[in-house]
C-alpha cells in the first residue's frame, strides 16, 4: 500500500492547515520506524516499512499527482491512501471514503488526473474561513493556538486509523475511527 500525505514543501508551510497530511506521514514514519528510501526520481520524501510505502510529495500541492504516479508505477502498487486537509469538514473531524470528487482541492485534483479517482481518502477537517475569498490564505496559515492544543491527539488518532486500515477494511476503519463532531474545549 502507498500512503500519501498531501502538503507543501519548505519551512514556510510546515505548520499550515494544508500540511496536515505531511504531519500524519511524519508521525507514521516515527511510529513505524520507517526506512527512508532514495527518492530523487519521485519528487518526494519516500519511506518504507513492511510492504508499505509512505510518501510526502515535494512538488507543491498542485502537482502532487506527479510524485504519486511515479512511486505507484515504479513499485507496481495497486492500493493508494491519500491523507489530506478538507475545508468541507469542521476542524478535528476525521472521515474516510473511497473515490469521489476533489472538491476544489488542488492536491486531489492532481492525484485524480494522474492515477484516477479510485483511491482511499483520509479526510481531515480543517474548517472554513469566514469568507470564500480567504480560502488560499486560510489553508496556508498555521492552526490557531486553540486548535494547536488538539493537533497532537488528532494526528495520533489518524495515524492509528491508518495503521488499522493496513490490516482491516475501509468500512471497519471508518466505523472505529471516524470523528464526526470534534469538540474544542
Amino acid at each position: 500500500m502507498l500512503i500519501v500525505g498531501l502538503g507543501n514543501p519548505g519551512l514556510t508551510y510546515k505548520s499550515t492547515r494544508h500540511n496536515i497530511g505531511f504531519m500524519v506521514i511524519d508521525e507514521l514514519v516515527r511510529r513505524q520506524n520507517a526506512q527512508k528510501l532514495s527518492s530523487s526520481s519521485f519528487d518526494g520524501e519516500l519511506f518504507k516499512f513492511s510492504n508499505h510505502f509512505l510518501l510526502k510529495p515535494l512538488t507543491f500541492m498542485n502537482l502532487s499527482g506527479n510524485s504519486i504516479v511515479a512511486v505507484k508505477k515504479f513499485y507496481k502498487i495497486e492500493e493508494v491512501v491519500v491523507i489530506h486537509d478538507d475545508l468541507d469538514l469542521p476542524f478535528g473531524t476525521l472521515r474516510f471514503k473511497h473515490g469521489g470528487g476533489h472538491g476544489g482541492h488542488n492536491g486531489l485534483r492532481s492525484t485524480d488526473e494522474r492515477i484516477s479517482k479510485e483511491y482511499t481518502r483520509v479526510r481531515m477537517g480543517i474548517g472554513k474561513p469566514e469568507h470564500k475569498g480567504e480560502v488560499s490564505s486560510y489553508v496556508l496559515s498555521d492552526f490557531n493556538s486553540h486548535e494547536q492544543t488538539h493537533i497532537r491527539d488528532w494526528i495520533t488518532h489518524t495515524s492509528e486509523a491508518v495503521e488499522f486500515l493496513l490490516q482491516n477494511s475501509l468500512e471497519d476503519t471508518s466505523s472505529k475511527y471516524t470523528i464526526k463532531k470534534f469538540q474544542l474545549k
